[in-house]
């Protein structure tokens, strides 16, 4: 009498497959999340650059030569709200004025987006 043993997968097998492809599955899908929040960021961060380097063209097209002392300016890039913060300080030339600005989203002060720091002449 011959005895006929099918081949295939048992149960053991089948279960032990299916959760290592859900936990292959599951380290994907958090990848995914994670690159997606990260190019959020980067985003944000890049319109946040923007408008610092717009804050300080502006003042160097306008000739300004701001006095020393912060002020707080809306600066809104791709209908992203954002405050950019311009601190104007002295330098050792009485010539020149150095201007820092920090851009922070909307009025939340806790995190700084981007900080940028530009010299301005005084015209003459």
């Amino acid at each position: 009498m011959r005895i006929h043993f099918s081949r295939g997968f048992t149960l053991i097998e089948t279960l032990v497959a299916l959760t290592i492809v859900a936990v292959a599955l599951l380290a994907g899908l958090r990848a995914v999340g994670t690159m997606a929040h990260t190019g959020a960021q980067l985003k944000l961060r890049l319109l946040a650059q923007i408008s610092a380097e717009n804050r300080i063209a502006e003042l160097r097209a306008a000739r300004a030569f701001p006095g020393i002392g912060s002020r707080t300016v809306a600066c809104p890039q791709g209908g992203v709200p954002l405050e950019c913060v311009e601190e104007a300080k002295a330098t050792p030339n009485p010539l020149f004025r150095r201007i820092e600005v920090r851009v922070y989203q909307g009025a939340d002060r806790d995190r700084l987006l981007v900080e940028l720091i530009g010299i301005l002449p005084r015209e003459s």
